[in-house]
């Protein structure tokens, strides 16, 4: 076996190595995949395991695809390593890495040949990999002028329908008053030039996407912690246009201040969310579906992951929910897509089996979810 190429049962017995000692999000030793029997879907609907070879697996993105064959880009956490799965008919054939000793590189993008992948203060870019995943080049530095803390640190990256890469910097703490350089979406020439803010007031965007209607940018916000089991709200948000206050650390989920920085702005001044998901979801990844597969129902709806909560008594998320629009990009309502990774006994134990991170959809219109718990990528398709 090439050292670049990783049998798929062999990498689910690593254990990931925390970066951060104190960190809540860091995942204990990885385990095989869930069980799909206990994962509950809407009729029609069949989810299988893609690859089971990617440890800590967060964002992902596609390479070159053509015919039905092409590569997954998956950028993992604790691993410090961006994985490659080469594709062929909607099978994983191998699984490679392409690289590693990196910070948190969670966030992956390609475009043209290029594959970037964030790093906290860094974006790196690997040109010409999908020919050389068994031989990767060096990683060439965009930039390294984010900041440097971990908190919030990690970074989901996309290139947007104007040609620029976008990139969230979170805030770095549960709650604080940050400058500009914080809580905001950025985006920037693919070589790093021309640097300008998207969206302000944003805690920790993990996720974003382009309406395919309007290319208008819609993006998920994790909500603060430590205000109890169901206040405030994880939010999706609607950019309508640049430079929109999108309430942090003042207002929460719209409508609710902050015991500590409320009183500074009030809630009127900002952009209120459009859907208000829950408290403690941990709503990450996001896409609108455009593919052809599924029900026509489903066309130019929202699929977000919701990697599960850890502030509260009893545990939410760990599921992919499915937000409804009409033929106007109106919310109509939210729903569940995918469950089945947290369960209770009898005895109301929980179990946690998975955690949903990143969704993507394929060519053919399948949906791939990455699960960095069990280190999984899921294929759900719909066939009655």
């Amino acid at each position: 076996m090439h050292p670049h190429q990783q049998a798929p049962r062999l990498t689910s017995l690593l254990t990931t190595l925390c970066l951060l000692a104190s960190a809540w999000w860091c995942a204990p030793a990885l385990a095989a995949a869930p069980d799909l029997r206990t994962l509950r879907l809407p009729p029609g609907f069949q989810i299988e395991v893609l690859t089971d070879a990617v440890p800590t697996a967060r964002q992902m993105a596609l390479g070159s695809f053509k015919d039905g064959k092409g590569v997954l880009y998956v950028g993992s956490m604790g691993e410090g390593k961006v994985f490659a799965v080469e594709m062929d008919q909607g099978r994983a054939t191998a699984v490679h890495t392409v690289a590693y000793g990196l910070q948190m590189p969670v966030g992956v993008a390609w475009r043209d040949g290029q594959l970037l992948v964030s790093a906290v203060s860094k974006i790196l870019r690997f040109d010409g990999i999908d020919g050389r995943l068994r031989n990767p080049p060096a990683p060439i530095t965009v930039t390294s002028g984010f900041p440097t803390e971990t908190h919030h640190g990690w970074k989901f990256i996309a290139f947007g329908p104007d040609g620029l890469l976008y990139v969230p910097v979170g805030a770095p703490c549960n709650i604080c008053e940050p400058n500009a350089r914080y809580a905001n979406i950025q985006r920037m020439k693919p070589d790093g030039s021309g640097l300008e803010t998207v969206a302000a007031g944003v805690r920790n965007s993990v996720g974003f996407d382009w309406n395919p209607r309007d290319r208008s940018l819609w993006f998920t916000d994790n909500g603060r912690d430590m205000l109890g089991d169901d206040v405030p709200s994880d939010e999706l948000n609607h950019v309508e246009r640049p430079g929109q206050h999108f309430g942090y650390p003042y207002c929460h989920q719209g409508d609710t201040p902050d015991p500590e920085f409320g009183s500074k702005r009030p809630c009127t001044e900002f952009t209120a969310p459009v859907v208000k998901l829950g408290a403690h979801v941990a709503a990450l990844g996001m896409r609108f579906y455009n593919g052809q597969q599924f029900p026509v129902a489903y066309r130019n709806n929202i699929f977000i992951a919701e990697h599960g909560s850890w502030n509260r008594s009893s545990k939410v998320g760990y599921r992919v929910v499915r937000v409804v629009l009409d033929a106007q990009g109106k919310v109509l309502g939210q729903e569940t897509f995918v469950d089945g990774w947290l369960s209770k006994d009898g005895a109301g134990k929980e179990t946690i089996s998975g955690r949903p991170v990143d969704v993507l959809v394929m060519p053919d219109g399948a949906l791939l979810i990455s699960d960095d718990k069990a280190g999984v990528i899921y294929r759900v398709r719909y066939q009655p």
